[in-house]
């Protein structure tokens, strides 16, 4: 917001259009983490006289910026709140709060003394402004005011910084730069007296009276007024030469100053320093452990935050380098003593002979003392133990890789943990080494720098050392070389040995041969996680083993815990890894690492879907090892638990498989994993999944494996609502299966089929291809495919209005469900038939069966069915005319269905709830939720569904007696009802309209 208004994420800037999406953006902004009722943003954007349509213009802005937000990598982040909108990102995101933040930390070190600091950060704060506030935006009612604020406090920042240089000395650059500001605020009293004060001090007094003179003559003809108190006493203390406005000399310290120069263009880690600020505060001063992986930029913070510090510490700030990340040059702890004792002063001749000696003299000599100590590269506990001060007023700071957890059994600890940045921290840091103006001319480059830099400092530090030495490059061209192969080899600069590759080096090469085994060959799998079980059988080594080896890398920040039993790696570690992996395994060693590692998932895949779904028997998987340990027992929900932990990794780990030979694996992976997605969700995932699967059982030559694979890949197109890729692969899988003779295979295809069809409302197709189903699998013996198949038979009688058709085939499927135990298949018969009784206007038994198999769908734990209940459940209720209690369930629903990343459940949910809305009365929610509907359902076509919304939207608009505009949602209703074969709703349509 302090320019124009932009919103830069992992993908680039988002695309904004008009002056008015930018406002609800910047105000919601400066409100982040605070919901903004719909009326406030309504008089931001049209102040007193807003238009009719103004709610309804303002739901259209929200929509299309939240598609801006995600497509620049800002997903979910706008979401409605009662009683309006809330933006929810991090405070540190947004410039106009850093600026006032940084302000607030300036003002505050400024009156506290700390000059030094206090220019430091006002000089951050101020160069965060890149032309006025809302420079593209124009904002009304209250949002006028909100700029007026943030001008009046950059004002205020620049007089608090220019205060700070005066203070420092800097008179000479005070007047050269003053002039300037004074150009655009003439009439600021404030900025005025630093111009007279900095005029006098560089000896130029008559200069400093002739600027006064020209401020009183301003006042006395633009306000009829003279200058302030303040201001007069300054231009009496100059006519008068006081010896008091002379500079006051810098506050001297009486100890040793030993701190290295700080890090340039320090960014970020505002969390950081405030749990270090807070230590100040405590009364038992803590020792610090900063600790972090290689590259977090550990010590630049702890200098940083020393330096700024430093006025609390006058008795000296020591620092010492253990080297700890070098194991052929570490200080060893007695040389530190000895080291630190001279830094006291102490006389070569006066230091004791032994360690003990020395420790105890170290401690005494602190002791009463406000020192600050800082220790950094400490390699493990004992390097830290003797320099811990005794009580008293000094501090000990020490940076490591390593957690040091163990010190705390002994001392007041404070552990912080540094992590990489975030991406608005990363672009943050780019901006400020190489200049706003740069990175702005190419932000979504920058962003891709920072996203391929993994937040590591030290890697975007290099990153930017690159640019910086290649003024006329561009930032793409490097983006685009980071992006190709050698990203490590990237970043580096020439003349400077501290790569991010030698950096990662000194941790590595320190590691026990089981960890840097470990280390090596976790690093191969293709997913975003790992757990220590993986780990330990690509490791040939048992379970617990794994889990010491896995957490002793945690603790020394060489991955990082997800989870529990979980871990990740930083990109870069990760690269760097691999890379030890192609130098230090024996040959041959990384297909046997392959074949391990699709063996344990193929084995927990097998053990997980026998948990989930013991009926999907069709695979037996046989590893090429020994079968490894898996964390997967016979307990369905710790099976979904161990899976959804596992998510993200499934597809990689197919493609993977299929990548590396093991195509039967592939295929076998896919199959296992189905009983997952059936209850998780996540069906676009499946999709993927599934066509990989089905290549890799085209590829085998094998009709049977190739016919199944089909069927789950249109299984997955259906479920995502691509319904005629649906039918097309559903074909494709028939032919195959006749091929290879398999009967109940087609039986299970006529019922996918099916259901295509009934989606599609075509409702006589769909019965043939129902009625194929039910004999194919009674001819095939398949009891459950039978009873499978007349409960779809017995929900499309449903979906054509006749209820009282589908009670006798949904009767029959559920007692075959109960005799064969098939809670799942059980609870989607009740659902369905609580349906059928709703369309009978049997509310009551709606409801006892909807609540039977909600509670059977929460038992088991299946997301997919749960949503459904719930859906139906508070349409039952809605057609009660309870519309609270409806729009509770649908609310649940549509919650869920986020939660698995279903699109077609949310819009679908988003319908009803604006139709319970509505019903009951609030409008304005009603139409949010409609809205948000349609853009949900752009994104998974559907005409029925669609055409609901319209209707919907239509009768809101009769509703506000706006009859042009209902007229208009109703036609294309209609015209939608017809594309998808309701005639009879389109009938109902038109009779709206006449």
């Amino acid at each position: 917001m302090l320019g124009p208004v932009e919103a830069v994420g992992p993908g680039g800037p988002a695309t904004l259009h008009g002056t008015r999406q930018r406002v609800v953006l910047g105000v919601l902004a400066l409100h982040a983490g605070t919901v903004l009722p719909i009326p406030r943003l309504v008089d931001v954007l049209w102040g007193e006289d807003p238009p009719r349509t103004a709610v309804k213009t303002l739901h259209s802005h929200v929509a299309r910026l939240r598609q801006a937000l995600e497509g620049c990598g800002f997903p979910g982040v706008l979401v409605t709140r009662e009683p309006g909108y809330l933006l929810t990102v991090p405070l540190v995101a947004v410039d106009a709060h850093r600026f006032e933040q940084q302000v607030r930390a300036g003002a505050a070190d400024l009156a506290a003394g700390a000059t030094e600091r206090a220019a430091t950060t006002l000089r951050a704060a101020v160069a965060l402004w890149r032309g006025d506030a809302f420079a593209d935006a124009e904002l009304s009612g209250w949002g006028r005011r909100e700029v007026d604020r943030l001008h009046e406090l950059r004002l205020g920042a620049v007089e608090d910084l220019w205060d700070a240089e005066l203070r420092l000395g800097h008179h000479e650059e005070a007047v050269r730069e003053l002039p300037r500001l004074l150009a655009a605020a003439p009439s600021r009293e404030r900025l005025t007296g630093l111009h007279l004060l900095a005029l006098y001090r560089c000896g130029r007094h008559t200069d400093a009276l002739d600027a006064f003179q020209r401020l009183r003559r301003r006042l006395a003809d633009e306000l009829g007024v003279d200058p302030g108190p303040e201001l007069l006493a300054l231009h009496t203390a100059i006519l008068r030469r006081d010896p008091g406005l002379a500079p006051r000399p810098a506050t001297t310290t009486t100890g040793p100053s030993q701190l290295p120069a700080g890090v340039g263009h320090f960014t970020g880690r505002e969390a950081e320093l405030a749990a270090l600020d807070a230590v100040l505060e405590e009364p038992e001063r803590p020792v610090v452990v900063l600790s972090g992986a290689a590259g977090m930029g550990k010590t630049a913070l702890a200098l940083h935050w020393a330096h700024r510090v430093a006025a609390h510490f006058p008795d000296g700030r020591l620092f010492l380098d253990l080297r700890g990340e070098n194991p052929d040059e570490p200080l060893p702890g007695g040389r530190a003593l000895t080291h630190l004792l001279r830094s006291l002063d102490v006389p070569e001749e006066n230091i004791p002979g032994d360690q003990a000696g020395r420790a105890a003299l170290y401690r005494s000599l602190l002791h009463g003392r406000r020192c600050l100590v800082v220790v950094d590269n400490v390699a493990g506990l004992e390097d830290v133990l003797q320099l811990v001060p005794g009580t008293g007023p000094a501090l000990l700071v020490v940076t490591s890789r390593q957690h040091l957890a163990a010190l705390s059994t002994r001392h007041a600890v404070r552990p912080i943990a540094l992590d990489a940045f975030g991406h608005a921290e990363s672009v943050a840091l780019l901006d400020r080494v190489l200049g706003a103006e740069r990175v702005r001319r190419e932000r979504g480059p920058a962003a891709r720098v920072a996203r391929l830099c993994g937040g590591m400092p030290l890697a975007l530090r290099i990153a930017a050392a690159r640019l910086v030495g290649a003024p006329k490059r561009s930032i793409a061209e490097l983006a685009a070389e980071l992006a190709g192969a050698g990203r490590l080899e990237t970043l580096a600069v020439e003349g400077d040995s501290r790569t991010v590759q030698a950096v990662l080096a000194t941790a590595y090469r320190p590691l026990a041969a089981a960890q840097a085994r470990f280390f090596r060959r976790a690093a191969l799998g293709p997913g975003a996680t790992f757990s220590a079980a993986l780990g330990a059988a690509l490791c040939e080594v048992p379970g617990a083993d794994g889990d010491h080896v896995a957490a002793g890398l945690a603790a020394t920040h060489l991955v990082t815990a997800a989870g529990a039993g979980r871990f990740r790696f930083h990109d870069l570690i990760r690269e760097f890894a691999r890379q030890c992996a192609r130098a230090d395994e024996p040959p041959g060693a990384h297909a046997e690492i392959a074949d391990r590692l699709v063996d344990w998932y193929l084995v927990a895949a097998a053990a997980a879907n026998r948990a989930i779904d013991p009926n999907r028997d069709l695979v037996t998987p046989s590893p090429r090892f020994a079968a490894p340990d898996v964390p997967v027992g016979t307990d369905r929900h710790a099976a979904l638990t161990f899976l959804t932990a596992e998510r993200d990794n499934l597809l990689p780990v197919v493609r993977f498989a299929r990548e590396h030979g093991r195509a039967e694996a592939a295929w076998q992976l896919t199959y296992l994993l189905t009983s997952f997605y059936d209850t998780a969700g996540h069906w676009h995932t499946r999709v993927e999944l599934c066509r990989e699967g089905a290549a890799a059982a085209t590829g085998l030559g094998d009709p049977l494996a190739e016919a199944e694979m089909l069927r789950a890949l249109g299984v997955a197109y259906f479920m995502t609502r691509r319904l005629p890729e649906a039918l097309e692969t559903n074909a494709a899988a028939l032919r195959t299966a006749r091929a290879a003779g398999d009967v109940q295979g087609e039986g299970h295809i006529h019922n996918n089929t099916a259901n295509a069809y009934a989606e599609l409302r075509r409702f006589d197709e769909a019965i043939a291809a129902h009625r194929l189903a039910v004999d194919r699998n009674a001819a095939a013996g398949n009891d459950l495919g039978h009873a499978l198949s007349q409960r779809n038979l017995g929900h499309t009688y449903v979906r054509m209005g006749r209820a009282q058709e589908s009670l006798a085939p949904l009767t029959a499927a559920l007692t075959t469900f109960r005799a064969l135990g098939n809670a799942r298949l059980e609870a989607a018969t009740l659902d369905t038939l609580g349906e059928a009784h709703l369309q009978r206007g049997d509310h009551r038994s709606a409801l006892a069966h909807l609540g039977r198999a909600l509670a059977v769908s929460r038992m088991l734990g299946d997301r997919w069915l749960e949503w459904e209940s719930l859906l139906d459940t508070g349409r039952v209720h809605l057609d009660r005319s309870d519309f609270t209690t409806a729009s509770n369930f649908f609310g649940q629903a549509l919650d869920l269905s986020r939660d698995v990343g279903d699109r077609h459940g949310e819009a679908a949910a988003l319908e009803h709830l604006g139709r319970a809305r509505l019903g009951a009365g609030d409008l304005a929610a009603a139409r949010e939720h409609l809205e948000r509907g349609l853009a949900v359902r752009a994104t998974v076509p559907d005409g029925y569904e669609q055409a609901h919304l319209h209707r919907d939207l239509g009768d809101l608009e009769a509703r506000l007696g706006r009859p042009a505009d209902a007229a208009r949602h109703w036609a294309t209703a209609a015209a939608l009802y017809t594309q998808a074969n309701a005639t009879a709703e389109a009938r109902e349509m038109a009779n709206r309209r006449a």
